[in-house]
């Protein structure tokens, strides 16, 4: 039995499909809600659905587990509840790694980039686990990814009770199809096919950063493809443990997606900059790009898609024909 928190989400469930197409039983844990979430998981269902009240429960009646991918989050950038936050990606986190060690359960998480805050150069964005306590998350939800981070290193290196494998993976700006249900948070190459399809040009935030012009903040933008080839690798790997950046070592810039949108769509290249939201300017990374020397040390030696192909793959295979969903 393999567990996936957060198993009918964007990426959860994206890696839900490659296990139910490898034949493995899975058990889902989440909210189906009222916003049609239970598309993302309706050609590839699970085994069993757990509502996560129902997790203790379930747990308890487990002598373990093969593994558990905990994907599940709050994942808003712009969260303000504390202790909701703190509840959901910090102590369940924590009570999920405790279970795994009790069991001896491999334990895969999800951590994110926004941990590293502010960070404007490429040798910043070392996942070294010597360099965590230099990271400055600049909102909630990636001081709560830190947080967490911070005790599973602290765990390992103190020689406290482990899972028997755990890693946790840096999410980059991850895109692709089953992330519709997202809202504010669903990928800006989505966010831009949906501006040309209305008819009015791709619009981009100003730049707030002295020396960064309009257009040219620049992210580390991922494939979920590559994201979910990741996290099979891994699970195909129960020798390696550590936390690992999840980007492709390449930063581009949000005129390049847009531009790439376009060119997908086949249009006429057409942005418009707008200010950017007073809330958003504390908190906008406008930099991120993942270092990969751990993890090709680690052994992953498989390439990513570069952002062209990928947009176009994304535009063209799903969003304009009607198969959204995986």
């Amino acid at each position: 039995m393999i567990i996936i928190t957060g198993g009918a989400g964007f990426i959860g469930s994206c890696l839900q499909a490659a296990l139910a197409a490898r034949g493995l039983d899975t058990v889902i844990v989440d909210w189906l809600g009222t916003e049609g979430k239970w598309r993302n998981i309706a050609a590839h269902p699970p085994t069993r659905l757990v509502t996560p009240d129902e997790l203790p429960a379930f747990l308890a009646s487990l002598p373990g587990a093969q593994a558990v991918f905990h994907m599940g989050a709050i994942s808003e950038t712009t969260a303000r509840d504390g202790d909701l936050v703190w509840r959901t990606n910090v102590a369940l986190s924590h009570d999920l790694w405790q279970w795994c060690a009790r069991t001896q359960t491999r334990f895969i998480y999800a951590s994110s980039a926004a941990t590293y805050g502010g960070a404007d150069r490429p040798e910043l964005f070392s996942d070294d686990p010597a360099r965590l306590d230099t990271l400055a998350p600049l909102n909630l939800y990636g001081w709560s990814k830190h947080v967490f981070d911070r005790q599973a290193i602290r765990a390992a290196q103190i020689g406290a009770p482990c899972p028997p494998q755990w890693a946790g993976l840096k999410f980059f700006n991850v895109f692709g199809p089953n992330e519709y249900h997202k809202s504010k948070m669903i990928s800006v190459v989505k966010v831009k096919y949906d501006e040309l399809r209305a008819g009015g040009p791709a619009r981009l935030f100003r730049s707030d950063k002295p020396g960064i012009a309009d257009g040219m903040q620049a992210r580390d933008f991922i494939w979920v493809g590559d994201v979910v080839d990741m996290l099979l690798w891994l699970f195909d790997t129960p020798s390696v443990s550590g936390l690992f950046n999840c980007g492709t070592g390449v930063a581009r810039s949000y005129l390049d997606v847009a531009h790439a949108v376009c060119d997908a769509l086949g249009l006429p290249r057409r942005v418009e900059f707008i200010d950017m939201p007073p809330a958003l300017r504390s908190q906008y990374q406008s930099y991120t790009q993942a270092d990969l020397t751990r993890l090709r040390a680690a052994g992953y030696k498989k390439a990513f898609t570069p952002l062209e192909d990928a947009v176009t793959h994304y535009v063209q295979e799903y969003l304009t024909t009607g198969r959204l969903y995986l």
